[in-house]
Formats: C-alpha cells, sequence, structure tokens
C-alpha cells in the first residue's frame, strides 16, 4: 500500500501525458482515517467511469454495533450512507472540468426501496465500511488533466467522506430512527405468517404515487383506512402501536370501479416485499417476501416447463409436461408464470385481471355449454385457484373490475371506493347466490417435480470477457442476447437487472453442470450472494459493478427468459 503522499506525486509525473498513463495509478493509497482504491481505471474519458473504492475501519466509522449486526437493520444503515455520500459528491460532480465524463462523480442512486448493494457494504463482525463509487478522471482531449483529478481526490473527497461515512459528523437521532424503522418493519414480516396473514397495510399509508415515472408519494392523496373487518392491531418494538389492514391467508378479491385504486393496491402489495424508506407512505407496507406477480407475456420464451396444471391435450400433440416454445400465447404465458412461480417457492400469487389473459383466468357458462371440456385443452385458473390454496398453501390475490364468478371462491372481498377500501364479502357473497356458478370438474392435478436442470453453455467457460449491458429495469444484454425482463414486474431498481446478469454469467461458469436442478442452481446463487456479497457475482475486485440484490423469485425469472439457457 502507498501513502496519500505517493498518488499525489504520481499524479504530478503524469500530468499531460497520454491517457493511458492514469492506469499507473491503479492501487490502493492511505488517506487520513481510510484507505482510496483505484480499482479500475478507464480506457479514454469517453468510456465508462473509473471505479474506486473506500475502506474505514470500524473503530473509525464508529457506528454502535446494535445498527450493523442484523441484516435488515445493516441494510437499511448501507442504504443511508450510500445516500448521505451521494448527497455530498452532487454538490462536486462535474466541477472538476475536462472532456467526456471527466469530473463526474457518482455512486448508486437509491430509490425509495431499500436494497442491499454493492455500493456500500459493513462487515457485521468488525464494522469496517467499504463504499463502491466512479469517477471520471478529467482530461483535456485524451491528454491527462492531473491537476483536477488531484482536486477530486485531496479536495472534493476527504470532504465528502467524513461528512457522510463517520458516525461521529451524522445526525445520530435521524440513524437511529432508520434503525427503529428497520427493527419495525422486520417485526411485522415476522409477524404476518403468525398471525395468518400475506400482507398489512397500516392505516394512515400513501399508496397512490406521484405519477407513472415517479414513485415517491402523491400530494394530497387519501390516506389508507382499514376496514374494520380487517383491521388488525400490533404493537412494534419501537413505534408502538399500529392498526391496519390485515389480508389472511388464502383467496382475496379487490374489486371496484375504474380509477378508485383497485390497482393502487395491488401495487403497493407488489413492493411491499421491499421496506420503503421514512416518509415514503408505504414504510407500514408489507407483504409476504417471496409473492410474486403474474401475468399474460405474450412471445415469451418457455423452456421444459410443465403446464399440464393448466394446459394439456393440445390439437397437435404437443408435451405440454415439459413444454417448450420460443413465442407463447397470452394463456400459455400465465400458465407458465405460475408453475415457475411456485418453483421459485412463492407462497402468494397476486394477479390483476387488467394484465391477464381471459381465457387463462376463466370460462363463463355460455362458453362451458357452447365449447365442451373436451374441446378446450385450457383448465383456467379460477378452477385451480382453491387446490393451489388447499393442497400447496399458495394464496392469491386478484384485481378485478368485470368479472363476478371469483366472488364464488374467494375467501374475502374487498370493494375499493374512492381509494377506500370496504369488505363487502357478506353482501358480494350473498348477490353471487342469485347467479349460481356453471363448474366444470376437474381432476386436482399435484405440482409439477421441477426437475429442470440446466446445462452450462461452453461458450462462457471459453471466454472471460462475457458482455453485461443493461436497459434499466427492461432487460440485460448478455453477449449479444437480450433477456426481456419488461413483464417481472417486481424489478424496482436497474442495478437489479445488472446483478441478474451477473448471476447468469456466475452460474454458467460455476454452477450449471446438467445434474443440479433449476432450483438448487438458484438456492446455490442465493447463499453465495448471502454468504459472501453481491460482489462475488463479480469475481474480482476490480470488476466490481453496481449491483442491487434481486429475490431468489426474480432470478428464476430471468433464468426462464433466457432464450440460450440449456435444459
Amino acid at each position: 500500500m502507498q501513502t496519500a503522499a505517493e498518488l499525489r506525486n504520481l499524479l504530478h509525473h503524469i500530468d499531460h501525458r497520454g491517457y493511458p498513463a492514469y492506469k499507473d495509478t491503479r492501487g490502493a493509497y492511505l488517506f487520513p482515517r481510510y484507505i482510496l482504491s483505484i480499482d479500475h481505471v478507464q480506457g479514454d474519458p469517453f468510456a465508462a467511469p473509473s471505479r474506486l473504492s473506500l475502506r474505514v475501519k470500524g473503530q473509525d466509522a464508529a457506528f454502535p454495533p446494535a445498527y450493523y449486526r442484523f441484516p435488515h437493520t445493516r441494510i437499511a444503515l448501507q442504504d443511508e450512507l450510500t445516500r448521505q455520500f451521494r448527497r455530498q459528491i452532487d454538490r462536486f460532480s462535474f466541477q472538476a472540468k475536462g472532456s467526456g465524463k471527466s469530473g463526474l462523480i457518482s455512486v448508486s442512486r437509491c430509490g425509495q426501496e431499500i436494497l442491499e448493494r454493492t455500493a456500500c457494504e459493513i462487515d457485521p463482525q468488525t464494522g469496517d465500511l467499504l463504499l463502491r463509487f466512479e469517477v471520471g478522471f478529467p482530461a483535456n482531449g485524451r491528454t491527462i488533466n492531473a491537476r483536477e483529478l488531484e482536486r477530486i481526490l485531496f479536495d472534493f473527497l476527504p470532504s465528502c467522506v467524513q461528512n457522510a461515512l463517520f458516525f461521529r459528523n451524522l445526525d445520530e437521532n435521524k440513524l437511529r430512527r432508520i434503525v427503529d424503522l428497520a427493527e419495525d418493519q422486520q417485526f411485522i414480516r415476522e409477524q404476518l405468517p403468525k398471525l395468518g396473514l400475506c400482507a398489512f397495510i397500516a392505516d394512515g399509508s400513501i399508496l397512490p404515487r406521484e405519477s407513472g415515472v415517479s414513485s415517491r408519494p402523491m400530494r394530497d392523496a387519501v390516506p389508507f383506512v382499514s376496514p374494520d373487518e380487517l383491521r388488525v392491531t400490533l404493537d412494534l418494538p419501537h413505534k408502538g402501536r399500529i392498526s391496519g389492514m390485515g389480508i389472511p391467508r388464502g383467496i382475496t378479491l379487490i374489486v371496484g370501479g375504474g380509477y378508485h385504486g383497485k390497482s393502487t393496491l395491488l401495487s403497493a402489495l407488489e413492493m411491499g416485499v421491499y421496506s420503503h424508506i421514512d416518509g415514503d407512505g408505504r414504510e407500514y407496507a408489507i407483504t409476504e417476501d417471496t409473492a410474486m406477480k403474474i401475468r399474460a407475456e405474450d412471445g415469451r420464451c418457455i423452456r421444459q416447463t410443465d403446464i399440464s396444471m393448466f394446459i394439456h391435450d393440445l390439437p397437435n400433440g404437443k408435451d405440454t409436461a415439459s413444454f417448450v416454445t420460443e413465442d407463447a400465447s397470452g394463456s400459455t404465458s400465465q400458465a407458465a408464470n405460475v408453475i415457475e412461480s411456485l418453483e421459485s417457492s412463492s407462497s402468494l400469487l397476486l394477479i390483476d385481471e387488467d394484465t391477464s389473459a381471459t381465457n387463462f383466468m376463466i370460462r363463463d357458462e355460455l362458453m362451458q355449454r357452447v365449447i365442451h371440456r373436451d374441446m378446450e385443452p385450457i383448465i383456467p385458473f379460477i378452477d385451480r385457484i382453491r387446490e393451489l390454496y388447499e393442497d400447496h398453501g399458495v394464496s392469491s390475490i386478484i384485481v378485478a373490475g368485470s368479472s363476478g364468478s371469483y366472488f364464488h371462491i374467494a375467501d374475502h372481498i374487498i370493494q375499493m371506493d374512492r381509494y377506500v377500501p370496504r369488505d363487502i364479502t357478506t353482501y358480494a357473497k350473498q348477490e353471487a347466490e342469485k347467479f349460481p356458478l356453471l363448474r366444470e370438474e376437474v381432476l386436482r392435478a399435484g405440482l409439477p417435480s421441477f426437475d429442470r436442470r440446466p446445462k452450462p453453455s461452453p461458450a462462457f467457460r471459453a471466454q472471460d470477457r462475457v458482455k453485461i449491458k443493461t436497459m434499466g429495469r427492461d432487460g440485460v444484454m448478455i453477449d449479444h442476447e437480450t433477456i426481456d425482463l419488461r413483464y417481472v414486474e417486481q424489478i424496482t431498481d436497474p442495478e437489479q437487472v445488472a446483478a441478474l446478469g451477473y448471476c447468469v454469467k456466475y452460474a454458467q461458469k460455476h454452477i450449471l453442470d446438467g445434474k443440479k436442478t433449476l432450483r438448487e442452481a438458484v438456492e446455490e446463487l442465493d447463499r453465495l450472494i448471502r454468504q459472501q456479497s453481491l460482489a462475488a457475482l463479480c469475481e474480482n475486485a476490480s470488476g466490481v459493478s453496481s449491483l442491487a440484490r434481486p429475490r431468489k423469485q426474480e432470478i428464476f425469472a430471468c433464468f426462464n427468459r433466457y432464450r440460450s439457457l440449456k435444459i
């Protein structure tokens, strides 16, 4: 390790030289109270910025061990420190001038959800802190402007580190509130199964968002108020007693007129698998963390998936117990999405009628009379939903705006009336009795064996440089193939998409062998992340990218949409 003075001398030495000379700066340098590492140097001022990291010893950072001992509080603290560091560097980004990305200082941009990221990691044993960020090394044309980089590393950066990464310089009360909130959120998650609930939304929550492109809370929105019939009271460790709507396990139907808040409620439940920051409005909107949003997805590929629970006896004789297609229909894709969610161990399915295939969800009475069961290969979801819960413990929450058939089989029916939920179960059941549901007898099917065993692609082991490029939250390109993730709706951050790309790359090189099932491969990836952190996916320190942790359900979804996956 070299000293900060040696780095300064080196910068003076390479000033005005060609840009490649910046590569001489790679290494670790001891600054007062932290170590600065230059891990990767960009090839030119127009390329992706250089990657740097900071290490602060736990005794110097001095955060109380109670703040980082448990995963949920540690992730919340890491999230806040990343936000603090970003606030600091935003004051200095591009203050150093030059060509291309010269002067850029950047770190992960955190949203409303609290995610585990490579940007900031705290060792749970020692409290040592590691923060990763990017800097555009300044140049004039393609000539090094080392004086400007010296300003960044010796003037701007020390101020940012001091103000963002040391406990004594931060608002202790604010940090305490963040940790307390994380503990309260975790408490609710742990209480859900004990109370027989799959979700909880506190009274006073703000569920509507600012706009379709902003996840911030809407101003002047109607606060959430639980119906008395579903109200649950919890005594949280820090906030104390709160009340709200508890959604019991089983089958829940959300109904109401258009624009009354049905999809808004479902969206809050989708995102309830994550914890949210203070002030988001959904801090106490908590959903069972394996919940999966299910929808139709025309055109997606399906790989050796047993969809026979819903589709069988196709006219063309195609095997639905090991179904393969490059271009699935709406009903076929939704059937596969359900089965794949079960394979990922999801115990709660979230479905919106608006984004579902009608013939997958239901066959009305007239259609049943005209087109006999023998002529219809699709067993609609309504005929399997009770079996999924009673035999396999999988609950469902469904938004419906036009079909009343689900009134007959729902355990609980919630009407959204101008964003206010009302329990109308008794009334809806009484009305449903006037319209008897013609049900075709369907034999119980049981779950598939989930015995898909992916094989590795020789292309990954033959080359070390497999390019990964993300397209926001829409997908990830691995070399020349794009994995379309647009309809995996619980992905909330582009850095999760990047992590999914690295999951595929790592699994292809180190895990897939044709013997492990897909479920075993994903479990191994999840265990690697849990035990060694997200950075382990990148395999070397200089290659660590900005990643955010996806759930196992999203890892499954990514593999299932990877057309080159060989099973």
